[in-house]
């Protein structure tokens, strides 16, 4: 494996298996020719600002607010985002990034084949009875999505202090907390896997 990072290009796809199903992982078409579709866009939105979502920093946020963030990304060779298919049905947005660049440049020394990380799991529709296992197996696929990316040596994620819930699933999936860090908006708990704790994780046999 190089060091050359997740600068160079993502890769086109990622599909893993788990025991809920097969999932895709597809980078999100949006850009001057392959904009993002209205009903994509809708279901992000619903997604983004959901008020299980608030970490995710887009409460209040408009579909065109939700547009331009994405148009953003797509440009920015730093920064990728990927909608998450299981068994074809859009669960999950992730976003990938070069910390040494984007995030964390400025606030922690990142290293060549550090790959930044965020993830959100689709809010369930109303009415839908839980999916046991559905948030630690997407967990799961994401940490796989950012292993997979060109480069990649360790996986860095920085989830807000007071998110508690996703601090606990990244610690079953190998991450070690290293101490807080202040960054725009949040006081975060700067946290590293590498891909050999992953896979002795609670995590890391859930999905391959």
């Amino acid at each position: 494996m190089t060091g050359a990072g997740p600068t160079t290009a993502p890769v086109a796809a990622v599909t893993a298996r788990s025991a809920l199903g097969t999932w895709t992982f597809e980078p999100l078409p949006v850009d001057g020719t392959t904009p993002l579709g209205d009903a994509t866009l809708v279901q992000l939105h619903a997604w983004v600002t959901a008020p299980r979502s608030v970490f995710w920093q887009m409460q209040g946020a408009t579909t065109e607010d939700v547009r331009a963030e994405h148009a953003t990304i797509a440009a920015d060779p730093c920064h990728h985002a990927w909608l998450g298919h299981l068994d074809g049905r859009p669960l999950v947005l992730a976003e990938t990034y070069d910390p040494r660049e984007r995030v964390l440049a400025g606030h922690w020394d990142a290293e060549a084949g550090d790959v930044g990380m965020h993830l959100l799991v689709a809010p369930p529709e109303p009415g839908a009875p839980p999916v046991p296992g559905l948030t630690s197996t997407a967990v799961a696929a994401v940490v796989r999505l950012a292993l997979a990316q060109p480069g990649a040596r360790r996986v860095v994620v920085e989830p807000d202090e007071q998110n508690t819930a996703v601090r606990a699933k990244n610690r079953a999936a190998g991450f070690v907390e290293h101490g807080l860090l202040a960054l725009p908006g949040k006081t975060a708990v700067l946290s590293t896997c590498t891909r050999e704790a992953f896979e002795r994780s609670e995590l890391g046999g859930l999905v391959r």
